[in-house]
């Protein structure tokens, strides 16, 4: 598997921490101005092989012009559109609202009358919408498409009673010219009102030289109808039309599980004015910079950092946990969190289209459009699939009243039945509709995985390489022990020293002392930084030092015992500073970065599935052996630069199989991109993050990804489980139709069942996001 990973950056190394490669991903994630449908829509009714140049159309520009297209709201015609126009020079990106049947062509100018002459020579009518684009910041067809829906029942529930009433009369009416002429019209009622844009669709795919699932139905239906059997067509396509409707609203269940997350977010949001008062604005006009105020109970409007104020804030909707988070000055906020406690002022740091929710539903669209594996198998086959029912329909229709003894209007029939039977929405559908409820069910635990593909291949990983620092550990050095060396020196006397030497330096270990120690108002002066060794000043008169090992060492206080108690605490992963005078030690204190909490339930959890987990960090062997053993964790590589973990990963690969590399999201480059899956830790807020990786958990629970390797193993079983009763179903009344007594009514029940079957089956992994939804 091959990743767009940039390798490349800043190498840095702080002390014992992790060396870093900055990577600059090369896949972007833009702001969700404009949400895009996804590529191939799940509407029952596409058997298009995606071509590749187009397949990953992002959102286009306000450049873009869009034109309304009345015959276009399924997948089959934006295929079709989309082979139309691959390949043509000029054209930046396509947006489809299939619900509102609008296309959106982001091109240079001089190539959108080439691009409407294309896409009209593939039988469409484009026609100018006046504006061109459609409002930005609202999801393609929301709203739209329920009004289209509702708008459709009066029509689909006449075409039924209609298509019932030519039953009765087909069944019990005298067989009279008059009788049979009420009962045609009847039929032929029914058919306009549910087929109408069927019909219009199957004789342009048929005038075309397209076989798709329209063409399909137009051809069983008007056969149907010319043998005499007009009750029965007017009831195949009344019941078509109701399937494709449920299927449509059920399907529009999953591919909007996310864009209902965008609606958590506020419109408006407190502002305070150039003369200190409050006003209410629409989110959109508010800048970055701008000091926006929110009370008890109310949603955060847009990202931002506190400036005053304390609360708890539930951010389920970003990171996916449910437990508040307690929130003070300097802390980031995110828009669409709720604040539970106390009313906070903050500053905005993200315009409202570009927030971190913002860009998590967008990624997720994104996710969405492209192909998975499986479902690109199935778009395949069924291209295949379609063509070669019409060739056996024909067969059986020409061969069964010869080798079968069957009449020719049996033959017709049969063959007829065939066709509907064989109608490959089921197939179709089964496997978008799983994988974007997949994705929907991850993106609800707080983990955004980029793509179909990684939603799929995350089951196949047999060991997982682990950074460290800000993965395994907390990422942050604290206090864990300290002691007094000195028998004559009071403890509370050393604290108070140590502390007020440590409060004067930068250092990450001083800050980790001074942190550690209780404050005190003992007076020092003339401090003086040691470089690379640690910091000096004068207390009550005596010159005292607080430093490393090298600087005892220097200042010739060493001892055997203290050297004993030093190998000790290094050994354990452990950084020691110890306080001097002149006179000697007088304390020591150790600082670690500790592991996270949830660290060793999450290796247990990893191995558990027969995955190894395997730790590589650029921190000294000794530290890394003392936190992998702390977390569980039987193998760790320490001293390792980026170029090492990269042969790290490949030797990981050729022991293992598929590996994947779980880091913080913007370094170790090499590593991420080598592996098979890159996992990206703690990313909230942070754009880089969330373009490094192939996954990312957006807080800082490494137990997620062994949530994201049985989601990938649960979506798996489902998507065959689909694949097998779609195919299962249609194998059954297929012999029925040839060698039984199977109808077409019955047949287009068989074809309604095993769509809805798949998508009800699909839709059960939402349910796996439900917790922290």
């Amino acid at each position: 598997m091959s990743h767009s990973h940039a390798e490349g950056g800043n190498t840095h190394q702080h002390g014992q921490d992790d060396a870093h490669d900055h990577a600059h991903d090369a896949r972007r994630i833009h702001p969700p101005a404009q949400v895009n449908e996804p590529a191939c829509a799940d509407d029952g009714c596409g058997t298009c092989a995606m071509p590749a140049t187009l397949l990953h159309s992002s959102a286009p520009s306000a450049r873009g012009r869009s034109f309304r297209i009345a015959t276009m709201d399924c997948a089959a015609e934006e295929a079709e559109i989309r082979r139309a126009l691959d390949g043509m020079p000029g054209i930046r990106g396509l947006r489809f609202q299939l619900g509102q049947r609008v296309l959106t062509i982001d091109a240079d100018e001089q190539s959108i009358a080439p691009a409407l002459a294309a896409v009209r020579k593939s039988g469409f009518d484009p026609q100018p919408i006046a504006g061109s684009e459609p409002e930005a910041g609202h999801a393609a067809g929301d709203g739209h498409d329920h009004e289209v829906v509702r708008g459709q029942v009066p029509k689909l529930v006449g075409a039924l009673i209609l298509a019932i009433g030519a039953e009765i009369i087909g069944y019990f009416a005298p067989e009279t010219t008059v009788w049979r002429g009420a009962g045609l019209a009847v039929a032929a009622i029914a058919i306009w009102l549910a087929g109408f844009d069927v019909y219009k669709k199957g004789l342009t795919a048929l005038r075309h030289g397209r076989l798709n699932i329209n063409a399909l139905m137009t051809v069983a239906v008007t056969g149907a109808f010319a043998i005499g059997q007009w009750p029965e067509a007017a009831m195949v396509m009344a019941l078509y039309a109701i399937a494709e409707a449920i299927e449509a609203k059920a399907v529009d269940r999953a591919r909007n599980a996310i864009k209902g997350l965008l609606a958590m977010a506020p419109e408006e949001a407190s502002v305070r004015q150039a003369d200190g008062s409050w006003g209410t604005l629409p989110v959109s006009q508010v800048a970055v910079g701008a000091l926006l105020r929110v009370k008890p109970g109310e949603r955060v409007p847009m990202d931002g950092v506190v400036r005053s104020g304390q609360t708890s804030i539930n951010q389920a909707p970003v990171t996916g946990e449910s437990i508040p988070v307690d929130k003070t000055s300097g802390d980031p906020v995110f828009a669409g969190t709720i604040n539970e406690s106390g009313t906070f002022e903050f500053e905005v740091t993200a315009l409202a289209s570009n927030s971190t929710l913002a860009r998590i539903i967008h990624a997720v669209e994104e996710a969405q459009a492209t192909r998975a594996p499986t479902q690109g198998f199935v778009d395949r086959f069924a291209a295949i699939y379609t063509p070669a029912v019409f060739v056996i329909a024909v067969a059986v229709a020409l061969l069964g009243p010869w080798l079968l003894g069957w009449t020719w209007l049996q033959g017709v029939y049969k063959a007829l039945v065939l066709l509907v039977i064989a109608c490959p929405c089921a197939l179709v559908i089964s496997t978008p509709v799983t994988i974007v409820s997949g994705l929907a069910a991850a993106a609800r635990r707080g983990i955004l995985i980029k793509g179909g593909i990684y939603l799929e291949e995350a089951r196949k990983l047999k060991a997982i390489a682990l950074d460290k620092t800000g993965t395994i550990t907390e990422g942050k050095p604290r206090l864990v022990d300290w002691s007094v060396l000195d028998p004559a020196t009071n403890a509370a006397n050393a604290e108070h020293m140590a502390f007020v030497l440590a409060s004067h330096s930068d250092h990450p270990v001083s800050r980790a002392i001074a942190a550690g120690l209780k404050s005190n108002s003992v007076q020092a002066e003339n401090f003086k930084a040691l470089a690379g060794r640690g910091v000096q000043a004068d207390i009550a008169g005596t010159t005292y030092v607080l430093g490393n090992h090298r600087l005892i060492e220097e200042r010739g206080q060493c001892s055997p015992a203290l050297e004993a108690s030093l190998r000790t605490h290094e050994e354990a992963g452990r950084t020691v500073s110890l306080l001097a005078s002149d006179a000697g030690p007088i304390a020591l204190f150790a600082v670690a970065d500790t592991i996270k909490a949830s660290s060793r339930e999450a290796v247990s959890a990893l191995k558990a599935m027969g995955i190894t987990p395997v730790m590589l960090t650029g921190d000294n062997q000794a530290t890394a052996t003392a936190i992998a053993h702390e977390a569980g964790i039987d193998e760790a590589r320490g001293n390792l630069l980026p170029e090492d973990k990269l042969e790290a990963i490949k030797a990981l690969q050729a022991e293992h199989g598929p590996t994947a590399m779980t880091g913080d999201g913007i370094n170790d480059a090499p590593a991420l991109a080598q592996a098979d899956i890159g996992v990206a830790m703690g990313a909230a807020g942070t754009d880089t993050a969330m373009e490094a990786a192939d996954v990312v958990v957006m807080n800082d629970d490494l137990r997620r990804i062994a949530e994201t390797v049985q989601l990938s193993r649960s979506t798996h079983v489902v998507l065959w489980q689909n694949i097998a009763l779609a195919l299962g179903i249609k194998a059954v009344f297929l012999v029925l139709a040839v060698f039984g007594s199977a109808t077409m009514w019955m047949a287009i029940f068989a074809d309604m069942g095993a769509s809805l079957l798949v998508v009800g089956n699909g839709l059960r992994l939402l349910k796996k996001g439900g917790e922290a939804a």
